[in-house]
């Protein structure tokens, strides 16, 4: 089964829908045991960027036994077509209907991508609600950062995966596996692979709530539920992927990917990556310029990206840079996720085949204090020295990350952004090329599940308009181009990040009110969400707006990161108070809970029995 040309004739980029890209993987459907649908809920132009999927995608696919191919959401001139027609979602290597799979797997990576996973379903003619699926249907599981917090998307997915799918998939596909040999019951199943480090099964969990709406307690039950359900860490970074799928259509990320580093050590509070991603793990260099090369050969691609939480951080980084320039002539690399120092500088002006076309930084806040409490580590003196000294070593364009609404800003701190961008421009008076481009990039910060800011308060949108405003007339003066992000969309972004499985109701509604890629400007319905809020009783403001106190049974209380909560709770404290914490690079530990993970890490890698 294909899709009729009639209908890719109707469409946009309907090369998003036909499959056949260089390196694809196609089985014989009948020789194979256990079939997997691996789900990116967003466009294919998205997903294709995510480092996730071909992680995934090569694990399975290297077993013979196991077949994986992939499907993403529709655009909505698609699904409208599928719908006259009445055709199912196919997938793109067979052309099978998803509903022929024995299981479907959800890449979660961003809230307001959780309507196009029901739409994904509902087009694939499978009911959307776990309760209503029965053992004809396939399996339905969820994977990814969102699922730190499974409670909002609980009445949609059969079990959820907690950690790095590396670790934990060879042991759930064995799972998977006997029960498709035995001809088990879907039920049996989930009591199986509840037994799983990781596996989350959230209908073997009850959850109570007081009058006011705060979560009472969660009982388990089932016997094989677990009350905490720990992260799962892989001790060694596997080789990375040298044979992903190319895709036939210009990508997001249309490049070339190595992952040189998994996890971060600066300890910023509000960010998730930095906890949910720990511990620090590298891979060594040579098998990075191994890698390099395999892309090349196996993708013909010219550009790769190193990708890191903070790329400057990996250890002789410019050690390996320099290397793969030496190696691979005429290739371009990027790096993500630099600091703003002189190192990165240097470290950029050595990439080859770079032009100097633009740098982009991340102060996050304007005042010192602001960085202090968000624990950024980063002077104003050090801001203002790599400007200047890009600006000198020609750069003419630079793009500027700035967060607002953080716990305890004021406006003096907004000010403070629009004092720090004219000092700035004024870096950059004077050099060649005449006065440099500044762009200002402004995100509203969002209270996340598992951060040492899990507990505040949101501004609100009136809050954060004013704030919007002061920083546009400041910054228009100061001859910046200023974008920012629609306060309604960050509420509803914190309301299901911090929600519980109430939410479920809510998710539903807003679908069935016709709400998919909500995170896209043009499709976004506020609307659509505030009804949905109204008629299930629940306000958004609850879960965005509303500062809980440090003995709150949150929702995702039952989720271990291994980050423990008292060292949240400390750092949160810490940031009332001012304080920063000191990298973990810089001292021996600063005892977040990982430690003995760390060490098991360290046990396993070497071979050596844990203690």
């Amino acid at each position: 089964m294909s899709y009729p040309e009639s209908i890719l004739y109707q469409v946009t980029r309907p090369a998003r829908y036909t499959g056949g890209e260089w390196n694809s993987v196609i089985k014989d459907w009948d020789k194979t045991a256990l079939r997997f649908a691996l789900c990116y809920p967003d466009l294919y132009e998205i997903g294709m960027s995510n480092m996730a999927l071909p992680i995934l995608y090569d694990i399975l696919n290297s077993q013979s036994d196991v077949l994986a191919e992939r499907v993403f959401a529709p655009w909505v001139d698609m699904e409208a077509a599928l719908r006259a027609a009445g055709i199912p979602l196919l997938s793109l290597e067979s052309k099978r209907p998803l509903k022929e799979f024995d299981v479907i797997g959800f890449s979660l990576d961003y809230e307001l991508a959780y309507t196009n996973v029901l739409n994904i379903l509902d087009l694939a003619q499978i009911p959307v609600l776990a309760s209503e699926r029965d053992d004809s249907h396939p399996i339905v599981i969820a994977g990814g950062s969102c699922c730190l917090n499974p409670e909002p998307m609980s009445d949609f997915i059969d079990f959820f995966v907690i950690g790095e799918g590396e670790e934990v998939l060879p042991e759930l596909v064995d799972c998977l596996r006997q029960w498709k040999k035995n001809k088990a019951s879907k039920e049996e199943l989930l009591h199986q692979v509840a037994n799983i480090a990781g596996v989350y099964v959230p209908g073997f969990y009850q959850v109570e709530y007081e009058a006011d709406g705060l979560v009472k307690g969660i009982t388990l039950t089932a016997a094989e539920a677990k009350a905490v359900i720990e992260r799962r860490i892989v001790a060694k970074l596997p080789p990375p992927v040298t044979r992903p799928v190319v895709p036939y259509i210009e990508v997001v990320h249309d490049r070339g990917a190595v992952e040189i580093q998994r996890g971060c050590t600066r300890g910023c509070r509000f960010c998730q990556a930095g906890v949910i991603y720990r511990p620090r793990r590298q891979r060594p260099q040579a098998e990075v310029i191994k890698a390099v090369g395999e892309l090349i050969a196996n993708c013909g691609y010219n550009e790769v990206s190193l990708v890191s939480l903070s790329s400057s951080d990996y250890p002789r980084i410019e050690e390996l840079v320099a290397s793969l320039a030496h190696n691979y002539k005429n290739l371009a690399l990027s790096l993500p996720s630099l600091r703003i120092d002189s190192f990165s500088l240097k470290l950029m002006e050595s990439l080859p085949s770079r032009r100097k076309t633009g740098l982009t930084f991340a102060p996050e806040a304007g005042s010192e204090r602001m960085r202090r409490l968000m624990n950024k580590g980063l002077t104003e003196e050090q801001i203002l020295e790599t400007a200047a000294a890009a600006f000198a070593r020609g750069w003419r364009s630079l793009k500027l990350y700035f967060m607002v609404g953080l716990p305890g800003e004021t406006t003096e701190d907004i000010e403070a952004i629009i004092q720090l961008v004219a000092k700035i421009h004024a870096a950059g008076k004077g050099t060649r090329g005449g006065m440099p481009q500044v762009r200002i990039s402004l995100s509203t910060f969002i209270p996340k599940p598992h951060t040492p800011f899990q507990w505040v308060a949101q501004e609100s949108a009136e809050q954060l308009n004013a704030k919007h405003e002061l920083l546009k007339t400041g910054l228009r003066r100061k001859g910046s181009h200023f974008s920012w992000a629609d306060p309604r969309i960050s509420l509803l972004e914190a309301a299901l990040s911090r929600g519980d499985r109430r939410l479920g109701k809510i998710i539903y509604d807003a679908w069935k009110s016709g709400s998919t890629f909500d995170a896209w400007d043009e499709r976004f319905n506020y609307q659509n969400w505030l009804d949905a809020f109204a008629r299930n009783s629940l306000e958004p403001g609850f879960y965005a707006h509303r500062e809980r106190s440090l003995d709150e049974l949150l929702p995702w209380s039952h989720i271990d990161t291994g980050v423990s909560s008292d060292f949240l709770k400390r750092e949160y404290q810490r940031s009332l108070k001012g304080e920063e914490t000191p990298d973990c690079r810089e001292q021996s530990c600063n005892a977040c809970g990982l430690e003995l993970r760390q060490a098991d890490c360290r046990q396993k890698i070497e071979g050596r029995p844990s203690t």
